[in-house]
């Protein structure tokens, strides 16, 4: 597996992490812990260095989950984890909470749940349009000054938030949601302005939340409770006309012998050195697929196709989050 540097001045990371989220969370059908646990040490074995979670996810079971998974296998993993998107009773209702004391709150649990002294990387995961920036970022430096995070980072944040929290203390990474059919980074400032102060950029969702491998034909694949179902972008008329644009992409990815996966995934890391996807997944079968991924290597003839089936502006039907998660978007 070949590395990736987290920044101007953070370490070197696997080119491709592993999202975790799906381990636990959302996508319901099938949640197999010993499955999980076995994908995450068989990602270790590929060189996979990189993992990510959040405090939300399950909530909470995810990060027990990597605790247990890599319990004495700490030493070479790059940690990341999430704190601010609060979950309640309803399982599809949210908060946002940036404030110090829930940071300071966050990090203790997440630390504990996760088995470990300190984060490699620790993510704001929704800006709280109710705390200044300035203020949530100060309270995450002291974090690193107490040694219980490394670095610090930002997610789905705009380019003017970044400048500000960058302003405060230096961020190692930015995640935002980036693939073939998800390309708002490129048009709203926010990749270059990770380029221009030296911010490493962590796409989520490479792979579409599964759309772009192929692999779904309807919306009656997903589990009564997959949370996809809900999403605007797997639903109704908007399915069928994103389903004709994955179609291109998949009888291309046929041509080369490669599956729609892995041309997808090879196209987010195509994008630049700076930028490290994190697919997710809760099988060996794909974690193997997705790392072939990272070695292989793109033509300009292949890169102008996708472009053409997934132009940057306007190709995907439909919003990436229902309403209420849209708001909580570039903060």
């Amino acid at each position: 597996m070949m590395t990736r540097q987290l920044g101007n001045h953070g370490p070197h990371v696997s080119a491709l992490g592993l999202g975790c989220m799906g381990m636990s969370d959302f996508y319901t059908t099938g949640i197999d812990e010993k499955e999980s646990i076995a994908t995450l040490h068989r990602a270790l074995e590929l060189g996979v260095t990189f993992f990510d979670t959040a405090d939300m996810y399950g909530p909470y079971t995810n990060e027990a989950l990597l605790g247990r998974a890599l319990e004495g296998k700490r030493e070479g993993i790059y940690l990341a984890s999430k704190f601010g998107i609060v979950r309640g009773d309803d399982p599809h209702a949210r908060g946002v909470n940036g404030s110090p004391a829930y940071i300071r709150q966050s990090i203790d649990a997440s630390l504990k749940r996760l088995n470990t002294d300190y984060l490699d990387l620790y993510y704001q995961h929704r800006v709280d349009p109710k705390v200044l920036i300035e203020e949530t970022i100060g309270a995450m430096a002291e974090l690193v000054k107490a040694g219980k995070v490394r670095h610090i980072g930002i997610c789905e944040a705009s380019a003017a938030t970044i400048e500000k929290a960058h302003a405060v203390h230096p961020l190692a990474a930015v995640q935002s949601e980036y693939s073939l059919w998800s390309r708002d980074p490129e048009q709203d400032g926010v990749l270059a302005t990770c380029r221009r102060l030296g911010i490493a950029f962590v796409a989520y969702s490479p792979l579409g939340r599964g759309f772009l491998t192929g692999e779904l034909r309807t919306p009656d694949d997903f589990a009564a409770d997959d949370y996809r179902r809900f999403t605007p972008r797997f639903q109704g008329e908007n399915f069928n006309r994103n389903l004709h644009l994955v179609e291109k992409v998949k009888a291309l990815a046929t041509a080369r012998g490669i599956s729609a996966s892995q041309l997808a995934l090879a196209w987010v890391l195509a994008q630049g050195d700076d930028i490290i996807p994190i697919p997710g997944t809760k099988q060996r079968k794909y974690l193997e697929s997705n790392v072939a991924a990272a070695s292989l290597t793109l033509s300009s003839d292949d890169i102008a196709q996708l472009e053409t089936i997934f132009p940057a502006q306007g190709s995907a039907s439909g919003e990436r989050y229902n309403a209420a998660s849209m708001k909580s978007l570039n903060g």
